[in-house]
Parts: structure tokens; sequence; C-alpha cells
């Protein structure tokens, strides 16, 4: 491994993080205790973490309606997040946008998504910001296997091409548009294929693996930071939930979820690194327990923030 041992470990932390926030929110909305829907990133951890551990604080980031993982890879605030979701005054978007929209300009994080294919143009437009001023920054577009077929995605590709922007689009092809299989909307196997068209690189990398997506989205970064271009990297994973929570999932079977739970990405991480000896067990469970405590603190804080008051209701509302 060419990383360093911190480095490892903070990809580690950063996985183990989204699984407890995801899994906990799981909990949360089957209980009740939540409004709104949420889509949870349960299975895709190493995506989001291997994408953001390639970039720097001043990067930017363009999310979905399944953004929390993007978010928490970015470095977002898991209080102000789990304040938000709860639909608290204290969140990051003051408990009016909830679990779609949390963004964090000052992270680089500009914004998750409810619009299917709605990131690319904000990506386009961050990549052509940083163009325009002459900085080294890059914008990575989270977007899933659906919102490839998207005109909002296949514009943003055209663009960030014909511009040479400083944009990585990375897919998230976790098999499903919603409840539509792959093989049922598109032609192709693999989405990448579709760089060709807009002259640009189109890898595809196991999504399960942190190691293989950090090092496709970092050669990726490295080639926008010199003024190439954009790059397309397509990421094989698998939502272990439904759509949202409330999706009955009855268009997969239970083998395929399965087969994909066997290629769970923290245990094969936590494998590699206890093999290299970067971590030991005790290591291992001492991080664990440390995120424990961390995202405890993230709910108390919710749950003792305040309902918005009434009289905010068109605070912040500009159309």
């Amino acid at each position: 491994m060419s990383l360093s041992k911190e480095k490892m470990v903070a990809m580690f932390k950063t996985m183990n993080r989204i699984r407890l926030f995801e899994t906990k929110l799981q909990e949360f909305f089957a209980a009740g205790r939540i409004p709104g829907f949420v889509h949870l990133y349960i299975g895709e951890e190493a995506v989001a973490t291997g994408a953001c551990a390639s970039l720097t604080d001043t990067d930017s980031i363009t999310s979905t309606h399944r953004g929390h993982g993007h978010l928490i890879a970015k470095g977002g605030n898991l209080k102000l997040m789990m304040a938000e979701i709860f639909g608290k005054s204290s969140g990051y978007c003051k408990g009016k946008g909830g679990s779609m929209h949390i963004a964090d300009f000052d992270l680089g994080i500009l914004g998750a998504n409810g619009i299917v294919g709605g990131g690319g143009p904000l990506a386009v437009g961050a990549g052509l910001a940083a163009k325009y001023r002459k900085t080294k920054d890059v914008t990575v577009c989270f977007f899933g296997d659906g919102a490839s077929n998207q005109g909002t995605t296949q514009e943003a590709l055209n663009l960030a091409s014909a511009w040479k922007l400083p944009v990585v689009f990375v897919n998230e092809n976790n098999g499903y548009g919603i409840s539509c299989p792959q093989c049922k909307s598109m032609a192709v196997t693999d989405i990448a294929d579709r760089a060709a068209a807009y002259d640009m690189p189109g890898v595809v990398v196991d999504g399960n693996d942190v190691l293989a997506v950090y090092e496709a989205v970092n050669e990726a970064v490295k080639r926008a930071r010199k003024g190439e271009g954009p790059s397309l990297i397509e990421c094989k994973t698998y939502r272990w939930r439904g759509h949202f929570e409330g999706d009955a999932c009855t268009y997969r079977c239970d083998e395929e979820l399965k087969e994909w739970i066997a290629k769970d990405p923290i245990p094969r991480f936590e494998e590699k690194l206890v093999e290299n000896g970067v971590l030991k067990a005790d290591g291992v469970a001492r991080i664990k327990a440390e995120l424990a405590a961390e995202l405890d603190e993230a709910i108390a804080f919710a749950e003792k923030s305040p309902l918005p008051e009434p009289s905010a209701l068109l605070d912040d509302v500009y159309a």
C-alpha cells in the first residue's frame, strides 16, 4: 500500500462513521422518530470515502438524494447533519432542508439534491468558476446509474469536456434506478463506456474496494488539476437497503442481496489493514467505540435542539 498509515486509518474511520450514522437513521425512521424520507448509503461507503480522500478542503463535491455518505466523507458535522434530519433549527439548513438538501459551502459541499441528475450542472458551474479564477480546485460530481440517463448529466459531461473543466464524475452504479435494473434502462454494461463520446477517460472500478476507488479518483483529480479536463469513474457497488426506507424491495431477490453483503467494503478493508499491520484488533475496537460515542453526541444534540419557530417559516426562502 502506497498510502500512509494515518491516511488509511482515517479512511477506515470514515467508512465506519458512515455505516454507524446510516444504521442509526434506519432505526430512527422505522420508529417514526424523524420526518420525511431517507435514502440510506449502507453498502456504498467505499465510494464516498475513496473519492473524498483524494480531495483537499478547498475542493468541492455535488451530491445526490442518497447523500449522507458524501457529506460525512467530505467532513460534514454529524451534529448539524443529525439535527437537520430531525428537522431542528440547529441543523445545517435550520431544519427546513432535511435529508436531501444538506449543504456546507465552507467545506466545499455544494449540496445534496432531490433532483435526479441535478448535480451535474452544479459541478460544471463550480469547475468553470475554478478555471475562471485560475485556482487548482477540483469538483467531484457523485451521481447514480439512473442519473446517468438524464439529459442534465449528458450535458454536464459534454460541457466539462468541451471546456476542459476540472470536474471528476463519479458514478455510483448500484444496479438500480429506484426499482428499475440497469439492464432494462440502458444497452451498455459499463456506464464508463459513455466517456468515449466526450473524449474523456472512462474507468470502471470495484466500488466496494476503497483503495481501488481512491486510486482511480486520485489519478483523475491529478489530471484535472493539471488542466487536462474531466474524467468519468464508474464504481460498481450496491445499496443494501431500498431506494428509500419503506421500499419493499420486491424487485430484487434475497440471493442477490446476500451476494453483495458478502462483499461488504468495511470488513474487506479492515482485513487488509490488519494483514498489513496498519491496525490491530484492539485498535479496531477502540475506533468503533470512539465513533459510537461521537454519534451518541450528535443524537443528543439533535434531540435537545428546538424545532423551528412558526415565525421563521419564510426566512431564507427566496423563490
